[in-house]
């Protein structure tokens, strides 16, 4: 067994491993659908064939369908659990006259969907430092596999200090929220901000956007790293603040969904 410190990297060596690797298409079946919102939905699924599906928490999958007419789609959807086994979860919103995202949504289960993959290097970075993950609507997904990883073994989160700042319009919209408010409670060392646009009069927790926010949690200090998911307007937003307040553009790391 390796030290910890050597442990951490893991998730930049097996990425290195698979990126030099061709992806073949995997098949997988859907094995639950359950409503987050009026419009969104957490899709889990089973690869087949396969004991084990190896991705690293913050990766994609490229997903295939062939409408009637013959036309193929593609879309990319970033992974929403953690490793295990053979599994791995999606969160999607429909999307107004969206194909895919309407077809995913809407699929039952048992029914299975084609892809490729895992892709994508919007991954923790060692060295591990205090770090703040910032994200917005379904870009909370990689965020619930990189912290369900890194909280599950001491050996990974090394007592570091997390915050996860997520962003939404109203309580009704925050993905999640049970299970990020219950690894709270169980780690000292994560800190659960859900933030209201347009909360009702009994949000008790913090409202306004989300980069009105970073600020008073990462104060004058350059020595943590930042993540950033969601729409180019949020992550804009944050990366010209965390750089307006002195970071290196390396500590600031993003995943845009538009």
């Amino acid at each position: 067994m390796e030290h910890s410190t050597s442990l951490y990297k893991t998730p930049a060596h097996l990425y290195a491993h698979l990126s030099s690797m061709a992806f073949p298409i995997l098949t997988a079946r859907l094995s639950e659908s359950t409503s987050l919102s009026n419009y969104t939905k957490h899709l889990a699924f089973e690869v087949e064939g396969i004991p084990r599906f190896g991705f690293v928490p913050g990766q994609w999958l490229s997903l295939t369908h062939t409408k009637p007419d013959g036309e193929e789609i593609t879309r990319a959807y970033s992974i929403a659990s953690p490793p295990d086994g053979n599994r791995f979860a999606l969160c999607l919103n429909r999307v107004q006259d969206g194909f895919m995202s309407n077809y995913l949504c809407d699929l039952a289960p048992g029914a299975e969907i084609s892809g490729q993959g895992p892709f994508g290097n919007f991954i923790l970075r060692p060295p591990l430092r205090d770090t703040i993950f910032v994200a917005t609507g379904t870009g909370i997904a990689p965020y619930r596999s990189m912290l369900h990883w890194l909280l599950a073994d001491p050996a990974r989160h090394q007592n570091k200090q997390f915050w996860l700042l997520f962003g939404s319009r109203e309580e009704k919209d925050i993905y999640y929220h049970d299970e990020f408010t219950a690894l709270a409670a169980a780690h000292k060392n994560f800190d659960y901000l859900p933030t209201l646009s347009r909360g009702g009069p009994n949000w008790k927790g913090l409202r306004g956007y989300v980069q009105e926010h970073v600020p008073s949690i990462v104060g004058d200090r350059l020595d943590m790293h930042a993540y950033i998911c969601g729409l180019d307007k949020m992550v804009r937003a944050n990366r010209d603040l965390l750089k307006n307040l002195g970071w290196d553009r390396k500590s600031i790391l993003y995943e845009k969904y538009d």
